[in-house]
């Protein structure tokens, strides 16, 4: 990536020779331009909210930017880019969207998420921070920027508007006003599950924001928890668990079950535990944010639940799921199964085919296919 700043190298994580992907867009090197060419002061504490793969703190790392992601992955791509960029370890703080914010914040950069309830949290959670002259710049490709998008800025922390669009990207200008009333924060939120969907049928569930299908049960979701096996797989693996809704029901069907909840989201994962506390499950749970099941032993798991990701923000890969369905393979114990639910068109019976040597359709409707893949000995 070509900066004001000089060339600096960057890859995703994990690196995949098979994925063509960048690791930044013109959304960042827009940003970059901007802040050099009206020389705008990176003095004080400046904050990076969004960063997807470590493209600007990178490019900004000599003012020693503090980065807040909601991605494990994009944490770990930003610790590899900044080592690259001979970075000393923890100049630049890596902060989840589960931490402490900074106290005070005197440049606020935003690389707008792709949910829209991720940034109303988060500019709630930084807005005590902000003050008058806090320097607030948003960008973001111009699909991504709605006009829903400004009217959160602007209601959260003071007059907004945009920038003309340059390469399909955009920048966002907000003046903070001390006397903007800010609404009060409404994640995580709380919802009961509707009947007809097993043990959890009627069960609370806590979402914290930017969680897939935050405010219901998803379609895809709700026919998993329709097709569960039964009780009898000593450890499940609930595998992007999401707000954890699958393996809660696990639990609640078999408490002598061990489950593993595992995502790339630290959102997700907070919000899995909430949803397990919350139903007073007796049973024994792990909680863990990481890269799908490489932390995990292998021959060391009997059942992986999985309703893989199909998309890496805008764009649409089989990546993600690739490397979970290798995962799967990995840490199952022999004969141990993989149930995969997915859309029909995506076509994971090839992928698992080739992983496992084997796939079975356990149940379909006009929409899904639930596909089951057993790990041979």
């Amino acid at each position: 990536m070509t900066t004001p700043w000089g060339e600096a190298e960057l890859s995703r994580f994990p690196e995949d020779p098979r994925d063509r992907l960048r690791a930044w867009d013109a959304s960042d090197t827009y940003l970059l331009r901007h802040l050099a060419e009206e020389n705008v002061p990176l003095t004080g504490e400046v904050v990076v909210f969004g960063d997807r793969w470590g493209a600007l703190v990178t490019a900004l790392a000599e003012h020693r930017p503090t980065q807040i992601t909601d991605s494990f992955l994009g944490q770990e791509a930003s610790r590899a880019n900044l080592a690259r960029a001979g970075v000393e370890p923890g100049a630049v703080p890596l902060l989840t969207t589960q931490d402490e914010p900074p106290e005070r914040v005197d440049v606020l950069l935003v690389r707008v998420p792709k949910s829209l309830a991720l940034l109303e949290d988060q500019l709630l959670r930084l807005a005590p921070a902000v003050h008058p002259g806090t320097v607030v710049i948003g960008t973001g490709m111009v699909k991504e920027i709605h006009t829903s998008t400004l009217q959160l800025f602007e209601r959260i922390l003071g007059p907004t508007r945009t920038s003309l669009a340059r390469q399909k990207a955009r920048l966002i200008f907000c003046t903070p006003d001390p006397a903007t009333e800010r609404p009060a924060n409404p994640w995580p939120y709380r919802y009961d599950l509707p009947a007809g969907v097993g043990a959890i049928s009627g069960r609370p569930v806590v979402n914290h924001a930017g969680v897939f299908c935050a405010d219901r049960l998803d379609i895809g979701t709700r026919f998993l928890l329709q097709h569960l096996p039964g009780p009898g797989p000593a450890r499940v693996v609930d595998l992007g668990c999401g707000n954890g809704v699958v393996g809660t029901a696990v639990a609640l069907a078999d408490p002598a079950a061990e489950v593993l909840f595992v995502d790339e989201s630290f959102q997700a994962v907070a919000a899995a535990e909430a949803t397990y506390k919350a139903n007073g499950v007796p049973g024994h749970a792990e909680f863990r944010v990481g890269d799908g099941l490489a932390g995990v032993a292998p021959d060391s798991v009997d059942l992986v639940l999985n309703n893989p990701p199909f998309h890496s923000h805008q764009a649409t890969t089989d990546a993600t799921a690739r490397r979970m369905f290798t995962g799967a393979r990995r840490a199952l114990r022999a004969g141990g199964e993989l149930w995969v639910i997915g859309n029909r068109h995506l076509g994971y019976h090839i992928t698992l085919k080739r992983v496992f040597g084997n796939c079975e359709l356990v149940a379909s409707d006009p929409k899904f296919v639930l596909l089951k893949a057993v790990r041979k000995a």
